[in-house]
């Protein structure tokens, strides 16, 4: 899976540096570094639900620092099957 964190202007002032490093702590946590693949991205065009983030072709909205690990868990791990 490639995990697609936008770091476009608008989700950069919403937090988006914050995602990434908590991203990258829980794909260590959960063990499924060799399953996600976390990029940085420009734009997903849904600057207004940001921080974005998009799992292969899904959305997943309103990221922030504080919900990123109960996104994680609730999100994107069940998308992994």
């Amino acid at each position: 899976m490639v995990l697609s964190v936008c770091v476009g202007s608008s989700c950069h002032l919403k937090g988006s540096y914050d995602v990434i490093e908590s991203f990258k702590k829980l794909i260590e946590k959960h063990g499924v570094a060799d399953k996600i693949e976390l990029r940085a991205c420009f734009c997903l065009g849904r600057c207004s639900d940001g921080v974005a983030v998009k799992a292969d072709k899904e959305y997943i909205l309103n990221v922030n620092g504080s919900n990123a690990e109960q996104k994680f868990v609730d999100e994107i791990l069940p998308l992994l099957g």
